[in-house]
């Protein structure tokens, strides 16, 4: 099956010359949950305007589901639903009038069951009749994703959706994105909650300077990027590390009662029981031990971290 999304060597430079996008290639499959994460400035918002036809890109080409974006732009928008950051919503009209008239907007027949069947699942439907401006913040932003569903979309772009959002009513939208993501809707989003990605996503890619530096399967980035942290808790606190533990890759924390070990447990020799027992031998005691294993957020910070080390070394370079 063709990917619903097709991203080819995709660039952006604003007047100015700052280069928002640089070479992007991506494909995103139909009815997976893909999700971007990467720093501010990093480029997400401007490869989502891109795909969504609200910002023309300087090179490359992008297709959705066969259309593409620049050349067939009312059908390929047409599949697209898109929640932006921002609240955009009349706010004298209420919620029902603001998604009907959504609906309206791209040539859909009026279907008031479909209205219904969606405020239901984003709990707004006891809010139908409701002026926008009554509601509350996460209210606003859940008749935000109503009006983006309100067409039918096979497509659906989550620009930070759960932005000042309480825990509650993020548990619930991540509830609404399960539900469409079986019901065949592909969905992409931004988020600064890594757990957020880490709970929900089929996919990651990670942004970063306006390229696309990884876009993996979940549990395939955190299986091969992954590491485990070994703690022993000392009987005693160090002021550093013995020269006969030299060979383990070792770091002192809380102030020199915990003797930390990272780890990749996809190696065949992880050193562990080596350096249990050369830590025995030299007489050092500890009254605990936890591991581990990292997390998306762990993962996301060395990325970014190894990337802008990768650039600034390219840039000494050239200087030289």
């Amino acid at each position: 099956m063709p990917p619903i999304i097709s991203i080819d060597k995709l660039t952006k430079t604003y007047e100015g010359g700052f280069q928002a996008l640089k070479g992007v290639d991506l494909q995103i499959d139909k009815g997976e949950i893909f999700a971007l994460l990467g720093p501010n400035g990093a480029g997400k918002t401007t490869l989502i305007s891109i795909v969504c036809g609200l910002v023309t890109p300087s090179t490359g080409t992008v297709t959705v589901d066969g259309h593409n974006i620049q050349k067939d732009y009312r059908a390929a928008r047409a599949r697209i639903g898109l929640v932006p950051q921002e609240l955009t919503v009349e706010m004298f009209e209420s919620v029902w009038a603001t998604v009907s008239f959504s609906r309206g907007l791209f040539g859909k027949p009026a279907n008031p069951a479909h209205i219904e069947r969606v405020l239901k699942d984003l709990a707004l439907w006891d809010k139908r009749k409701n002026r926008v401006m009554t509601l509350s913040g996460g209210m606003k932003r859940r008749v935000m994703i109503a009006k983006a569903l309100a067409h039918e979309p096979q497509i659906l772009f989550l620009d930070e959706p759960t932005a000042g959002v309480d825990v509650e009513l993020r548990r619930g939208m991540w509830d609404l994105v399960r539900r469409l993501r079986d019901q065949g809707v592909t969905i992409i989003l931004t988020t600064h909650y890594i757990d957020e990605a880490e709970e929900m996503a089929d996919r990651i890619g990670v942004m970063s300077g306006g390229q696309l530096i990884v876009a993996e399967e979940k549990n395939a980035l955190m299986r091969k990027l992954g590491s485990t942290e070994l703690t022993l808790q000392l009987l005693e606190p160090m002021s550093a590390i013995p020269e006969p533990l030299s060979d383990w890759e070792l770091t002192l924390q809380d102030e020199g009662n915990e003797l930390v070990y990272r780890f990749d447990t996809n190696d065949e020799r992880t050193g562990v029981p080596s350096l249990l027992r050369r830590v025995s031998d030299l007489g050092i005691g500890f009254k605990g031990l936890q591991t581990r294993n990292s997390s998306l957020e762990d993962i996301f910070v060395s990325l970014i971290a190894n990337e802008h080390e990768r650039r600034e070394t390219a840039t000494e370079g050239e200087a030289q």
